[in-house]
């Protein structure tokens, strides 16, 4: 997953030797050691390398890309070629961070050989360094530790599931009773013995979240999920504020970079229209 040479977080010079990619085993021992992890996601090279740039520990390759980049109200509509596309460019901008990338709807809940062809697909053709699905049925499950038994580390899903939103209703927390809150543990649980080496946990009680991170050996990433998970995921375009119309609960923003962009482009207009660019520095 090499890139244009660039600064990093560890403090590599430009044109540097690349740093060593992290793994799954990575993500595994940073539990172990108690380091939290940052997850940020990424839909293209430039902001892959500024985010890796930013020392995450994991780049996801979303199928979020269904809003924040193609303008869908879900996600279900998502091809595998389109994360494929998405995840090649990502990974050209990534030279340290795993690179993780969901796999879309109906790629992997239908039949685990479904799993094992899109994930081979995915690492094959993009260079990412893992595949998450969402869910913990059982085929969905199958279809994790045939993942796994084939060399392709799987991140599991649990809590909401954006690709379920028909049946759970969007942006409902999960797992508020004692019976659904049961069912994620045991999920969970089920999740890691199928051979996940991490579990992003979404919109579900901080407590809850706990009880899972406690349950299982494996890092749990939050989203919405209280401060007790092992790390932290937010959508980069929500936390930058570029996505100003999306404000949930969860999300705080490092930036407000959607009013930047509108007012450089208010800007660039008004010179044009002036006749005050380019100026001299700026012809040949």
């Amino acid at each position: 997953m090499s890139g244009t040479p660039s600064s990093t977080a560890s403090g590599s010079a430009p044109g540097a030797a690349a740093p060593r990619p992290l793994s799954a085993r990575d993500f595994v021992a940073k539990k172990r050691s108690g380091e939290r992890l940052v997850v940020v996601t990424a839909y293209d090279a430039l902001f892959g390398r500024l985010v890796d740039d930013g020392g995450v520990d994991g780049v996801l390759v979303g199928d979020s890309v269904a809003n924040v980049v193609q303008g869908r109200a879900g996600t279900i509509g998502v091809t595998l070629d389109e994360m494929i596309y998405h995840a090649s460019a990502v990974c050209r901008g990534v030279r340290r961070a795993l690179v993780v990338v969901d796999l879309p709807f109906l790629t992997y809940q239908v039949t685990a050989d479904d799993a094992v062809r899109a994930s081979g697909r995915v690492m094959q053709a993009s260079g990412a360094g893992a595949v998450k699905m969402e869910g913990a049925g059982a085929v969905v499950l199958d279809g994790m530790r045939r993942t796994v038994d084939i060399g392709v580390p799987v991140m599991a899903h649990l809590g909401h599931t954006p690709q379920a939103s028909a049946v759970q209703g969007a942006g409902r927390v999960q797992g508020r009773d004692a019976a659904a809150a049961a069912r994620i543990v045991d999920d969970a649980r089920r999740a890691e013995d199928a051979g996940a080496f991490a579990v992003v946990l979404e919109l579900v009680p901080a407590e809850l979240a706990a009880r899972v991170t406690e349950a299982v050996a494996i890092p749990t990433i939050g989203i919405g999920a209280g401060v007790r998970c092992d790390g932290q995921v937010l959508v980069l375009q929500d936390m930058l504020g570029l996505n100003d119309g999306f404000a949930p609960k969860f999300l705080k923003r490092y930036a407000q970079m959607a009013d930047e962009v509108r007012g450089a482009v208010r800007r660039f207009g008004e010179d044009v229209r002036a006749g005050a660019y380019p100026e001299a520095a700026h012809s040949f």
